[in-house]
């Protein structure tokens, strides 16, 4: 437990560390180009990096890969879809790319029962980018069950984090 306490702390350290450049965006509304405009100054984004919002670390970190599911359920959320409608225009955005959605289960219950669960939560994810206008041909799903378990323990606040669906980026598309 110290441990995971220690990594969260390290983890919330950098996350407010890298929010410290207000005009990382380059929103500048006079069309000016921000600062270092024409001076051959970098725009500060890095290719395949998470400020790169072509990159899947992008996608993964600031547009957001995944989405929870109560418990025996497969019906999604506002917050699921809220994350759902990012990745498809993500999506949309970057022709490029493939997806692989997993579905997964906490440990309660069967590993065929999980399994099942874990497919129609998938489904339900690959069905709900399909209806924003993803191309199915661009996505397939897997489902998991109860294996891939993020947190191993008995309580519900792992239970919660298992009960998911993770959209996992990669390039395939060519020409």
């Amino acid at each position: 437990m110290k441990h995971t306490s220690k990594a969260l702390m390290l983890v919330a350290a950098l996350a407010v560390g890298a929010c410290t450049n207000a005009d990382r965006f380059d929103n500048d509304p006079s069309g000016g180009g921000g600062a270092g405009a024409g001076t051959g100054q970098s725009t500060g984004i890095i290719p395949g990096s998470a400020n790169d919002p072509t990159s899947s670390a992008y996608f993964q970190q600031t547009v957001g890969d995944r989405v929870l599911f109560a418990v025996d359920q497969s019906t999604l959320g506002p917050e699921a879809r809220a994350t759902l409608e990012g990745q498809a225009q993500w999506l949309l955005t970057n022709p490029d790319y493939l997806a692989v959605i997993e579905g997964h289960a906490d440990e309660q219950g069967t590993r065929e029962y999980n399994l099942a669960l874990g497919a129609r939560r998938a489904n339900a994810v690959m069905e709900y980018l399909i209806s924003k206008g993803v191309a199915g041909s661009r996505l397939k799903f897997v489902s998991y069950g109860k294996e891939r378990p993020i947190e191993v323990c008995s309580e519900e606040a792992c239970y919660a984090k298992n009960r998911r669906a993770v959209t996992i980026i990669s390039a395939g598309l060519t020409g």
